[in-house]
């Protein structure tokens, strides 16, 4: 996990999150991470992109729409994640409080 302040664009977090992908071969994201800098540097990874092209792009992008589908899951996991009060409001005044708020719902969601 990692936490960003509030008005942060989800493609300018990406960078610090590349190096942990690890043996991962596709990356499934929305259309918020549809950047050619970001293409280059999965592939540069040996990571396939599958991500949909915007409705503004020039050049028209394909991606595997078999492999899209699963993107399901990840919403499913926020879901549950947002079902912690304390996550969906952030109540938390500390990005600390607020992260171990987080964390500590993760694991009560995904392990328990």
């Amino acid at each position: 996990m990692s936490l960003t302040a509030g008005n942060v664009a989800d493609v300018k977090a990406v960078p610090d999150l590349l190096p942990r992908l690890g043996g991962a071969r596709y990356l499934i994201a929305d259309k918020r991470y549809d950047a050619d800098g970001l293409r280059c540097e999965l592939r540069g990874r040996g990571v396939v992109p599958v991500i949909p092209g915007r409705a503004s792009r020039k050049r028209t992008v394909h991606h595997e729409q078999r492999r899209y589908r699963d993107r399901h899951l990840v919403e499913n996991a926020f879901c549950r994640l947002k079902d912690f009060r304390c996550v969906a409001t952030r109540y938390d005044r500390l990005a600390r409080n607020f992260f171990s708020a987080a964390a500590l719902a993760t694991l009560v969601a995904f392990w328990l």
